[in-house]
């Protein structure tokens, strides 16, 4: 199956919504939504949210530049690193990248809460392996935009790889590192 921009463009614009969504319902369900931040000092929190306005304006540059502003060809030609001259292939892998970001985000607080309200051991692992899925999908849109950056290309540029850069102060190191780290399993 061929995956298209069309297709990344519809995943995105429903998922991303979605991942809202989830978090204004996950917060009405907790008894305690402060809970949510575990055993994240409330000193860095303001630090935390302002990481989070970050990242979201980071993911929105990839975004933007990778599914509208970039030639659909040049798209389909980014690869991973590791995968030498590709022609095509980019927008699924692109859309692979968004999948890991989305839909565990989408499942992040209600696994938390899950964890909150049973703390056993499976919890905590779904809950750390969620998180580090998004680490992963993050990681590969970094890598996609670094790709394409260091292609030369023309009509590419270092803004999707710095988006990526800026989505992943929040989610590789406030969340898959320090939360991770500081909750108190």
């Amino acid at each position: 199956m061929e995956v298209s921009r069309e297709l990344v463009r519809t995943v995105v614009f429903i998922l991303g919504p979605m991942v809202l969504a989830s978090y204004v319902i996950g917060l009405r369900r907790m008894e305690d939504p402060m809970s949510l931040w575990g055993g994240i000092p409330e000193s860095w929190r303001p630090l935390n949210v302002t990481c989070m306005f970050i990242a979201a304006a980071g993911f929105l540059i990839a975004w933007w530049h990778l599914l509208f502003a970039w030639e659909y060809s040049v798209v389909e030609g980014i690869g991973w690193p590791w995968s030498g001259e590709v022609d095509t292939g980019g927008h699924a892998r692109l859309l692979i990248a968004m999948l890991l970001i989305l839909i565990p985000s989408m499942l992040w607080l209600e696994l938390t809460r899950i964890h909150i309200e049973t703390d056993t051991a499976l919890t905590q692992w779904l809950v750390i392996g969620n998180l580090w899925l998004v680490v992963c999908g993050n990681v590969l849109l970094i890598m996609m935009g670094w790709v394409a950056w260091q292609s030369g290309v023309e009509g590419t540029g270092i803004l999707p790889f710095v988006g990526g850069l800026m989505l992943g102060i929040q989610v590789i190191v406030n969340d898959g590192i320090l939360w991770v780290w500081k909750y108190p399993w």
